[in-house]
């Protein structure tokens, strides 16, 4: 018999995600920084992925604004909307995580904001090069965001 789940990758990962937010959720300590009014601009078009990592955020007391599609986040970052975080998929429709990157440290108002690249491919090095602070691979990576997001602000 096989198993079910080789022929639907999208319902494994919804269950590992789910199994990884659900581990850490356990784990969690509430520090100063849950305390903050942090609002994260999170760009992800996966919706599994989305949803998982949202969930986790939010869990902490951060406010996730989010977005699917680069040429939003362009829009949003060139924006005056106060962001504490940003997050970024790499493979993204219309404009890549890299550029999003690249153009987040050209903007005067968010050439500081903390940036972690969260994708399923290789790129760490693309990414750090590009201005990312922290580079984490999905799905294996998820249980690390609170953490990094708690390092990364210090």
């Amino acid at each position: 018999m096989l198993n079910g789940d080789a022929h639907y990758p999208s319902m494994r990962l919804r269950r590992e995600l789910r199994m990884t937010v659900a581990g850490f959720s356990k784990t969690r300590t509430r520090g100063n920084i849950s305390q903050m009014a942090l609002t994260i601009l999170f760009v992800e078009d996966h919706k599994i992925v989305a949803d998982a990592v949202k969930d986790t955020l939010e869990l902490e007391g951060w406010r996730v604004v989010m977005c699917t599609d680069g040429a939003v986040a362009l829009r949003r970052l060139a924006g005056e909307a106060t962001y504490g975080l940003l997050i970024f998929d790499n493979h993204l429709p219309h404009v890549n995580g890299l550029e999003l990157v690249r153009h987040a440290r050209r903007l005067s108002h968010r050439e500081r904001t903390p940036i972690i690249m969260l994708s399923a491919s290789e790129g760490a090095v693309e990414a750090r090069e590009a201005g990312a602070d922290a580079f984490l691979r999905k799905p294996q990576d998820v249980g690390l965001l609170v953490e990094t997001v708690r390092r990364l602000l210090g």
